[in-house]
């Protein structure tokens, strides 16, 4: 072999060995870009214990053991779920940071003059799940064994019954405040900063009641800390069925069906919001998602991102009117 011949192989084993390399380097590479490749963080905007902690726990748990990473859980409480929202809606948009919410999300835009982040672009909805209805509950000893017995006291003593939530401008504020007006009274509001804490108020007979999503008051219900006397929605629970709904106790109102939902920044890649959806999906299809949702008096299905989109715009309107029929003011 003359010299050119060993100067044309010895530059192609190396160029082959440099491609080999390129080879080896690639493969990690894009095995990393798979989403997700480290801890995602679910932000919930409210305190430890109230439904959309207690819904999103079970759900991040769900994931981590389907995905093989680990999805962890944050409580950043404070203006109404404003704060831990602002929050994710100026997250980098890669997946790895995402909120959780439920339908006071909707509320927002009628309860404060200007919110942090733009409502309606600055975060994407991804799937909403577990639908539970809401209920109203006393303290175990409360001396109110019926609805009517509690409308009866507000209307002989007006605003002294009084109801706990996780604050002004919430999902169970504004159904308490309807309750009232299809009730013809009114009741005292005592606002927390959680509606864990809310419940631990009327555990401790601090108010007369709450009313909140099933998923976050069942457990002291089944424990008999909590008496549940009235349910939302047009049937009575399986969970719970001498428990009438709220038309059957004697109130002509519907109530609230309160769900659990997921939202990613704006720029969010689509395949990665894609995946999340196929992930809940599956989640909800399993047995032990379905009895922890049975378990709790709500109806284990799903939305997709389409249709979570037209709930929140329906459910946003919708509150726009009762709020208006309220006395409350913009924050």
């Amino acid at each position: 072999m003359n010299l050119n011949s060993k100067r044309r192989a010895l530059l192609s084993a190396t160029a082959l060995s440099a491609l080999g390399a390129l080879c080896l380097m690639a493969g990690p590479a894009s095995a990393q870009s798979a989403w997700p490749n480290r801890v995602v963080k679910i932000i919930v905007p409210y305190g430890p214990g109230g439904a959309v902690d207690v819904v999103t726990r079970k759900m991040a748990q769900k994931l981590t053991e389907q995905t093989g990473q680990s999805f962890v859980v944050e409580n950043k409480p404070g203006a109404t779920g404003t704060i831990g929202s602002s929050q994710v809606a100026q997250a980098t948009p890669d997946g790895y940071t995402l909120l959780a919410n439920d339908t006071t999300y909707s509320l927002l835009p009628h309860i404060f003059n200007k919110l942090p982040f733009d409502h309606a672009t600055q975060l994407v909805p991804v799937s909403a799940y577990v639908f539970a209805p809401m209920g109203l509950v006393v303290n175990a000893g409360s001396k109110y064994k019926t609805l009517g017995e509690l409308t009866a006291q507000a209307g002989r003593a007006p605003s002294t019954v009084s109801y706990g939530t996780g604050g002004p401008g919430t999902t169970p504020h504004f159904a308490s405040e309807a309750l009232g007006i299809a009730s013809g009274v009114k009741f005292m509001h005592v606002p927390y900063k959680g509606a864990g804490e809310a419940t631990a108020g009327l555990l401790s007979n601090t108010i007369d009641f709450q009313i909140a999503s099933t998923t976050g008051l069942m457990g002291n219900v089944k424990g008999g800390k909590l008496r549940m006397l009235a349910v939302s929605g047009d049937k009575r629970l399986a969970a719970l069925p001498d428990v009438p709904t709220f038309q059957e106790a004697g109130v002509k109102w519907r109530g609230v069906v309160n769900w659990t939902g997921l939202w990613a920044p704006k720029g969010t890649p689509a395949d990665v919001v894609q995946r999340l959806q196929k992930e809940i999906d599956t989640a909800m299809a399993t047995e032990d998602m379905k009895t922890f949702a049975q378990g709790m008096g709500a109806e284990p299905r799903h939305a997709g991102a389409d249709e979570f989109a037209r709930m929140l715009k329906e459910s946003t309107d919708s509150w726009g009117k009762l709020v208006a029929n309220t006395a409350f003011e913009k924050q």
